[in-house]
């Protein structure tokens, strides 16, 4: 445990973007999950949407990195891709 008055309060604001950031990370899994699962259906594009915002989101506030958000985002499409075209055939 820190000794340093600063280095206290560094810590607990440390811990709470810690938090924050594992809220907002957890998020966009569950929204890309949820875009996965709703192929098919009649709000698959509000699902997608709404994952794509939340991964741009994360990449503006600095949580996640920019490349990062762009991988994710490709990776997403790519799976939805798949999944419309096993879906069609």
């Amino acid at each position: 445990m820190a000794n340093i008055k600063s280095q206290i309060k560094r810590n607990k604001t440390n811990e709470i973007a810690r938090e924050r950031n594992r809220a907002v990370k957890s998020e966009i899994r569950t929204r890309a999950k949820t875009a996965v699962s709703a192929v098919g259906t009649e709000n698959e594009e509000t699902a997608l949407r709404l994952a794509v915002k939340r991964i741009d989101m994360a990449a503006a506030k600095g949580i996640i990195h920019k490349n990062s958000a762009a991988n994710k985002k490709s990776g997403l499409m790519k799976r939805i891709a798949k999944l419309r075209e096993g879906a069609d055939a």
